[in-house]
């Protein structure tokens, strides 16, 4: 009887945090907006940045004071089961949000960055966060061992960083992890076991962003900075492990296929780096967004072509999940998400006939 209530309360919660973590986003915003501007917290154009004018870097706030505040608000409302541990995600993401927030301000160096994310992956590790099995094709489970804490690091710290460079143009990092976290909280409610508060977060990090979406767009009012990519991207590897990898099974390797888009990005970005005798954590302008841009794509074409990979991606997923015909009335929720980006886009391109 308890277990049915806890479903009911869950299933409500995760359309209730969806909606309130918008709600919550787009009310937020324009203070943010308005106090950037105020304080002289923004990103100024250069040689590897495309926009026009300056452009508040602080949206990492609002997306985490709209995630915290609702998924605070729904614990409070008691539909956040006891004993199910969610602390490595909530801590662990709080603390790289608050890195990207230094780094938004001041400036951080790159190796220094890089030492603190290990050691908040490390944490959020030690808080049971973790990626102990990998399925082999024979068709067994090999636990990992001693392997199981640096393999749960890179993906973590890997994730992280690949969300954060994928945040290069404006809608498409906000773009990616909607759609990412779309698709690990249906999977997370369709696989057995499931993992209904994995969805619960996602479907609350979703609304967020999409809040976020609202004034990120061509020609963007905000920018996420490495607040906001960092926290969604740590958000992301954490709870596609606890909702997803944790099984183990071939399932595990589903977050590899959602995540495509910005996990080909880092590995390419890196390898083409270190081939050419320059660090893999020197920023540069030859991402696949700005290989796109370089073809003569705007910055709304190419939002819509990698956001469209990774829907397809996403599809991919459901499909090797089984959940495109025993759950197909979650599928919905993908295209949702896809739409909505698709009408802000066109709706702010509307308002904005000038736009280059």
């Amino acid at each position: 009887m308890y277990n049915e209530l806890v479903m009911i309360q869950l299933t409500q919660a995760q359309i209730i945090g969806a909606i309130l973590a918008f709600l919550v986003g787009i009310s937020i915003i324009p203070f943010v907006i308005y106090y950037s501007k105020k304080v002289g917290l923004v990103d100024k154009p250069n040689k590897r940045k495309i926009h026009h004018g300056a452009i508040s870097r602080l949206g990492g706030i609002a997306i985490w004071l709209s995630v915290m505040f609702t998924f605070l608000f729904l614990v409070l409302l008691s539909y956040y089961p006891k004993g199910v541990g969610m602390s490595g995600v909530i801590v662990g993401s709080s603390l790289m949000f608050l890195l990207g927030l230094i780094d938004d301000i001041f400036c951080l160096n790159a190796k220094f960055k890089l030492f603190i994310q290990i050691a908040i992956a490390t944490i959020v590790y030690l808080l049971g966060v973790q990626i102990d099995f990998v399925y082999v094709p024979v068709g067994h489970e090999i636990p990992l061992g001693a392997l199981s804490y640096p393999i749960t690091l890179l993906w973590i710290v890997g994730i992280s960083n690949a969300t954060n460079f994928i945040d290069g143009i404006d809608g498409l990092a906000g773009s990616i992890v909607a759609i990412g976290c779309a698709a690990i909280a249906v999977i997370s409610l369709v696989l057995v076991p499931e993992s209904s508060i994995s969805a619960l977060v996602a479907f609350i990090l979703m609304g967020a962003m999409l809040s976020f979406l609202m004034f990120n767009y061509n020609p963007a009012k905000i920018f996420m900075g490495d607040s906001g990519s960092l926290f969604a991207g740590f958000m992301l590897a954490t709870i596609s492990i606890t909702g997803i990898m944790k099984g183990g099974r071939p399932f595990m390797y589903l977050p590899f296929l959602i995540l495509a888009v910005p996990i080909l990005d880092v590995a390419f970005s890196s390898i083409r780096r270190i081939l050419k005798g320059s660090s893999p954590f020197i920023a540069d302008s030859e991402h696949i967004h700005h290989q796109l841009l370089h073809a003569g794509f705007s910055q709304n074409q190419t939002v819509i072509i990698l956001s469209s990979i990774a829907f397809v991606c996403s599809i991919i997923a459901f499909a090797l999940a089984g959940s495109l015909s025993k759950y197909f009335i979650y599928i919905p929720i993908l295209i949702i998400v896809l739409i909505a980006l698709s009408v802000i886009s066109k709706t702010i391109k509307k308002d904005n006939p000038d736009e280059e």
